[in-house]
């Protein structure tokens, strides 16, 4: 009988096992540059550096009232990781350093405008780590992480990570994607945003949509009064109503009923939907915008499918096993699997109506 080599007696290839402590390097590398790269987008060092000649940490220190040593060593690691521009020195040393944005750095670190906007990607997985040892802990018993038990930061980072997004796509073609919902948003209809957190999606389409009215529901109160206040910002406050309320607590009948990065959070994704069924009026739809998946794991282990499940480790399948029934889908759940969810809960009509690179966008109809 023939056993199987254990890791203790397998033959080792050297270079197999250079590439993978290559790849470990650049992978730590990667994990300490994100939060400095944060840590810049909150002292406002990108934003102080955008549209002037290259500087000198002393310069740059001069400019902000920042500590120097530390400015110059911020500066040496983030043009390291190709987030701000070498640009040369007069003697070799750190001290004459001169540092600049170049105009896709500027873009991807100032402009929240951009659909390359990153800080809110920072921001949010930053916060993210923060929960290693509640997750260490959840491994052993199983449990569960609520939304609302997350660092502050998350809320925040992540309505500034998915909001250039929903600038870009969601009333230019996600929207339009869904068979007669335009038309009915134009003439006056009426949508209810579940999940909202901070509204975001929930303001675009009413500055989109005068005439319609709109309704955000989020189980988060700090997120909820946030939520109001970019209403109220935005100039949309008397057609945009927020309220404190969990996903199956839809009071009315809607046009269209939308759930913009968070139905896999939700620990009981059925019930949720199987309320937005029946809070459907007739013609309506249902939009379920979720991050981009796939129903085979060898289509999942590439960049954005290594992004997208750590991100889900740390935060959406513990959110989603926090409550019964615990169905912790995660955000890998797949379109097949996320269609059969929807049939589940009741609707005759699950189809993926469009894609972007990160996001699946499906229309659901009774």
């Amino acid at each position: 009988m023939t056993s199987t080599p254990t890791a203790a007696t397998a033959t080792i290839d050297p270079a197999t096992l250079e590439a993978l402590v290559g790849q470990v390097i650049t992978d730590a590398g990667a994990a300490l540059v994100v939060p400095l790269g944060l840590l810049g987008d909150r002292l406002g060092l990108f934003s102080a550096m955008a549209g002037r000649d290259a500087t000198t940490a002393a310069e740059l220190a001069a400019g902000t009232g920042l500590s120097e040593r530390y400015l110059r060593e911020w500066l040496e690691t983030m043009a390291a990781a190709g987030y701000v521009t070498y640009d040369g020195d007069t003697d070799g040393s750190a001290r004459s350093a001169r540092y600049r944005l170049s105009p896709e750095q500027t873009e991807i670190f100032t402009n929240p405008e951009s659909p390359a906007y990153v800080a809110g990607a920072l921001q949010n997985l930053t916060a993210a780590t923060r929960m290693l040892d509640r997750l260490t802990e959840a491994f052993r018993t199983g449990e569960g992480i609520g939304w609302h038990e997350q660092h502050e930061d998350m809320f925040v980072g992540t309505e500034r990570f998915f909001r250039p997004g929903y600038l870009a796509n969601l009333t230019t073609s996600w929207i339009p994607a869904l068979d007669g919902i335009e038309e009915r948003l134009r003439a006056g209809g009426s949508v209810a945003d579940v999940g909202c957190g901070l509204g975001s999606s929930t303001v675009i389409m009413a500055q989109a949509y005068p005439r319609s009215r709109m309704v955000g529901l989020d189980y988060h109160p700090q997120s909820v009064e946030l939520a109001q206040s970019r209403a109220e910002a935005a100039g949309v406050a008397d057609r945009v109503t927020f309220r404190v309320a969990p996903a199956t607590d839809l009071a009315g009948q809607y046009d269209l009923i939308t759930f913009f990065d968070c139905l896999h959070d939700m620990p009981d994704p059925v019930g949720a939907l199987r309320a937005a069924r029946d809070a459907v009026g007739e013609g309506g739809a249902v939009m379920l915008v979720e991050p981009m998946s796939w129903d085979r794991v060898p289509d999942a282990l590439n960049p954005l499918g290594r992004l997208l499940l750590g991100a889900s480790m740390f935060v959406c399948l513990p959110s989603g096993l926090s409550a019964d029934p615990a169905a912790g889908l995660g955000n890998q759940a797949g379109p097949a699997r996320t269609c059969e969810i929807a049939r589940e809960a009741g609707f005759g009509t699950a189809r993926l109506a469009t894609s972007t690179e990160v996001n699946h966008v499906y229309e659901l109809r009774p």
